[in-house]
């Protein structure tokens, strides 16, 4: 299993500088890692970081809470597509779902998709605050509003990724979307098992030391 191709290779601390963005990318290079992960005001640092190599941008819109309008996250997202962005994470309005709003949800998602157009687009549903049913039901307003992704985690919750929640939202996803597993991930037998059970991408900040892991690791699934 080549681990580097699953990697978002993540810095979105509040503390982040750009010679931190500028480290995130150098090391993204070095590891062949998939994608950077970065907040939208560095997305313009990590493009001329990675202006001739193959390693992506994800950016973060609605980040940590999820909890501004739709036109907020909308505009925030076209600007970092703008900005050289490939990809986008955004956290739903858990307190919509939450209250039973999921029109909202979906419609939300939908309109950052339609936003987007063509880039990939991830959904945060950040599974600590909610039910397995709430999971599966989020699962099934992405899929409906065509997003690319489901994802498990800002990693600013009260808890990260699980096996039990990436099984879960497999059992929704199918081949509809896929899974990007998230938060907590610090070691390669973790992600592994997420990959195993149905993650096709790992957001974490540990991509280094997972790779390292990996290179003397012999239990492959």
């Amino acid at each position: 299993m080549n681990i580097n191709q699953y990697i978002d290779h993540t810095n979105l601390k509040p503390t982040a500088t750009k010679n931190d963005i500028i480290k995130l990318c150098n090391e993204a290079i070095d590891h062949n890692f998939y994608a950077v992960c970065v907040n939208g005001s560095y997305v313009e640092v990590a493009k001329n970081s990675l202006s001739t190599n193959s390693v992506k941008i994800a950016a973060v819109i609605g980040f940590p809470l999820g909890a501004m309008s739709t036109g907020a996250k909308v505009f925030e997202a076209k600007q970092a597509i703008a900005n050289g962005a490939d990809e986008i994470d955004m956290v739903i309005h858990i307190g919509k779902l939450l209250e039973g709003d999921h029109q909202y949800i979906e419609n939300e998602i939908a309109q950052i998709k339609t936003a987007i157009g063509n880039k990939i687009l991830k959904v945060i549903l950040e599974n600590c605050y909610l039910t397995s049913e709430l999971i599966k039901r989020a699962s099934e307003l992405a899929i409906n509003a065509k997003a690319d992704f489901i994802k498990t985690s800002t990693g600013f919750g009260t808890g990260g990724a699980t096996a039990e929640d990436i099984l879960l939202m497999k059992e929704i996803a199918g081949d509809q979307i896929q899974i990007k597993a998230a938060g907590g991930i610090k070691d390669i037998k973790t992600a592994k098992k997420f990959i195993h059970f149905g993650a096709t991408r790992l957001g974490t900040s540990s991509g280094v030391t997972l790779v390292t892991e990996g290179i003397s690791s012999k239990n492959e699934y």
